[in-house]
């Protein structure tokens, strides 16, 4: 099991190659647009459950714990092996799934951007990387991610049947998914603070792991900022040009 989510990032790669570069290099882009709707509204609607299970248990626990304890004490002294729990471990084998994200790009052959698959294979192999060790500041990046996937797939969803309201603006949804980084750099930084005091002896943190997160969480930012700017600002500036013209 230690080498299931390398073996499917692997097989990932490989089924995004053969579909773009051979299956369909010569082949009309086929039209699933319920199916993607279906979908989208799915993983919508999963994460929502996941969100309300899990952000009300991480606001109980920065009201009750400090924030030291929330960021290096083992997680199951928090969230238990109850509901929470199992909604954490439902995140975490939820990655494998969200790949079908790509097959749906894939099969209506539109543009596969780095941001894409980048995020699909390293959320999907730190998040089981992270389980495993019982990575205190889980249940941080667990309920931002099920709060953001609720947003952004229920507005694919609504996308896909042509029925999104003309105030849902897309930036939203991108302005959200970087205040998720920026939080998530925040909290491994804070997490190695924590981790290097007098006290670290009772600091159950892996700092591998820690990096990995911090490397990971800083590409993100990184990555979904330059998105932004080229997406919006960039567009902007085309049309202020054309406007003066």
């Amino acid at each position: 099991m230690k080498h299931l989510p390398v073996a499917l990032v692997m097989l990932y790669g490989v089924l995004i190659i053969y579909g773009q570069n051979y299956y369909f290099a010569k082949r009309a882009p086929w039209n699933w647009r319920k199916a993607l709707a279906l979908w989208n509204f799915t993983l919508s609607f999963f994460s929502f459950c996941g969100m309300v299970r899990t952000v009300p248990q991480l606001m109980h626990n920065l009201s009750t714990f400090s924030l030291r304890d929330n960021l290096c004490h083992d997680p199951e002294m928090r969230e238990g092996s109850g509901t929470t729990g199992l909604w954490v471990q439902l995140f975490v084998l939820s990655k494998i799934p969200e790949l079908l994200d790509t097959f749906f790009i894939v099969i209506h052959k539109k543009p596969l951007i780095f941001l894409h698959w980048y995020h699909h294979v390293t959320v999907l192999l730190y998040s089981w990387y992270s389980y495993v060790l019982k990575n205190p500041s889980g249940l941080f990046s667990t309920a931002m991610n099920y709060t953001v996937h609720f947003v952004m797939y229920g507005y694919y969803f609504l996308m896909a049947i042509k029925s999104k309201p003309k105030w849902m603006n897309a930036m939203v949804i991108t302005v959200m998914q970087i205040a998720q980084m920026v939080v998530g750099v925040v909290v491994m930084c804070l997490t190695y603070y924590f981790s290097t005091q007098e006290s670290s002896d009772t600091c159950n943190v892996n700092q591998e792991n820690n990096l990995a997160a911090f490397l990971m969480y800083g590409s993100y930012l990184f990555l979904f900022l330059e998105f932004f700017l080229k997406k919006y600002f960039t567009v902007r500036t085309k049309k202020i040009e054309k406007k003066v013209e």
